[in-house]
C-alpha cells in the first residue's frame, strides 16, 4: 500500500492486494473477479451485482479496521471516516463484534 504521511495522518494514495509476490489495486483484482463472475454465468442473468460486491468488500475492510482499532468503535470510525453511529450499523449488519 502506498500512503502519504501528513502531519501524523497517513493517507492511502492508491491500496494494493499483495498476490503472487506482486502488487496489484484492489480496483484491478475487483474487475478480474467480476470478469470471471461473468464468464461463468453460463447464459444466467445477473442480478443485485452492486449488493453481492460491496458485501464482499464491506465485511473484510471492517473486520481489518475494527482489529487494527483493537475494538475500538470510536478509533474505528474516525479510521474509516465514518459516523460512529454508521459504522456500528454495519457492524450488526454484518454481524461482526
Amino acid at each position: 500500500m502506498n500512503a502519504v504521511v501528513d502531519a501524523g495522518k497517513a493517507t492511502v494514495t492508491k491500496l494494493k492486494v499483495e498476490r503472487e509476490s506482486r502488487g496489484e489495486p484492489l480496483g484491478d483484482c475487483v474487475r478480474e473477479a467480476l470478469e470471471n463472475f461473468f464468464a461463468h454465468l453460463d447464459g444466467h442473468p445477473a442480478s443485485d451485482l452492486y449488493r453481492m460486491v460491496i458485501g464482499e468488500v464491506e465485511k473484510p475492510l471492517l473486520e481489518t479496521v475494527m482489529r487494527h482499532a483493537g475494538g475500538n468503535q470510536t478509533r474505528a470510525a474516525e479510521m474509516l471516516g465514518l459516523n460512529r453511529g454508521t459504522l456500528r450499523k454495519k457492524l450488526k449488519q454484518y454481524d461482526i463484534e
